[in-house]
């Protein structure tokens, strides 16, 4: 692949993250005994069954949109519908979202090649990262505790800029940045709708990592598919 640039997703990319059944109940319940601590008097399951309501309505209302707002959002709307007024901006409010996040870093490892392909990578291509997450300061936390943020040119995460994949302004954001056109950037991701799809739509050639089977229906193939990131350097010089 001719390329001047390489674009990564973060999430079962670089990083990988244990399954939802795994990691979301410890970190919500993290996030309630904080909110708790502070002042809010509700049990639990109602707590959760009303985040969950509301989480819901965002990942529903975000498949039309692509907007992503900040995490602060879905446990602002989540504590008024309990009877708590509290804005987005609240201590409360980000103090949760922060509870939440500490947990959720706790599920999360990096990838045994990261480390080396990014190295081998970086003076060779200009390198950007481009992930879904409504935690990015979470995000940029972790791509320091990884060591991991000396490598990229660019960092765009969709909490950050109200855009998810895979619409087309989250990766033009990363091309701007950049300085670079479409034509001779590749993006590597596990997705095939968010990571595949979204970036050929700008025309973006993509590399799909390959780490389970894969159930989206997706009618667009990635120009290269690997089973571990040690295979990205050869594909990219091939």
């Amino acid at each position: 692949m001719l390329a001047e640039a390489v674009l990564f997703d973060l999430f079962d990319t670089l990083l990988l993250l244990e399954s939802d059944e795994v990691y979301y109940e410890p970190c919500l319940r993290k996030m309630y005994a904080f909110l708790a601590e502070n002042g809010v008097d509700v049990p639990f399951d109602d707590f959760s069954r009303v985040y969950f309501e509301v989480r819901d309505k965002f990942y529903s209302e975000s498949r039309e949109s692509l907007e992503e707002p900040h995490f602060n959002v879905r446990v602002s709307q989540t504590l008024r519908k309990l009877g708590y007024d509290y804005g987005v901006a609240d201590p409360v409010v980000a103090g949760a979202t922060k509870a939440f996040a500490k947990e959720f870093t706790r599920h999360v490892r990096l990838d045994s090649d990261a480390v080396d392909v990014l190295r081998k990578l970086h003076g060779r291509y200009k390198l950007g990262l481009v992930s879904n997450f409504g935690i990015p300061e979470c995000g940029r936390d972790l791509l320091e505790r990884f060591d991991l943020r000396k490598y990229f040119d660019v960092v765009v995460i969709s909490g950050e800029v109200n855009r998810r994949k895979p619409s087309p302004e989250i990766f033009q954001k990363a091309l701007q940045a950049l300085g670079v056109t479409p034509s001779k950037v590749v993006f590597v991701g596990d997705m095939p709708d968010l990571d595949v799809k979204g970036p050929k739509n700008v025309g973006i050639k993509t590399v799909l990592i390959k780490r389970r089977p894969i159930k989206a229906d997706v009618d667009v193939e990635p120009d290269s598919v690997i089973k571990s990131l040690a295979e990205l350097p050869a594909i990219l010089e091939n």
